[in-house]
């Protein structure tokens, strides 16, 4: 689904990843983090895709939300996690989203 997002500017987090084999854990912490991330001040939204690679989005009102996120004690375990268990390599990137177009089809 795609995220609903107010009009610019805001924040996206783009996390894309490799995982390693089997689960281990991964789903359940990956919908315990979207539960806990949907509470935090400062959430605007996610999406995500994973075929070879996982891409996952997510939308933030501005800098200080997605420090606050960062630093939440529950998401630093699932990032230890990850690093220990869940994948073979990892990219974060932070950008400013200036501009959106949206498309609906009904």
């Amino acid at each position: 689904m795609i995220a609903k997002t107010p009009a610019p500017p805001y924040y996206a987090v783009i996390f894309t990843s490799v995982r390693t084999d089997g689960d281990n854990g991964y789903a359940q912490m990956s919908d315990k983090m979207f539960e806990l991330a949907k509470n935090q001040s400062g959430f605007l939204g996610v999406e995500s895709a994973r075929e070879q690679i996982g891409i996952t989005v997510s939308y933030w009102k501005d800098l200080e939300s997605i420090q606050k996120w960062k630093g939440n004690l529950e998401h630093q375990v699932a990032q230890r996690k990850g690093k220990e268990v869940w994948y073979e390599q990892f990219t974060t990137r932070i950008a400013k989203v200036e501009r959106d177009y949206s498309f609906e089809n009904k």
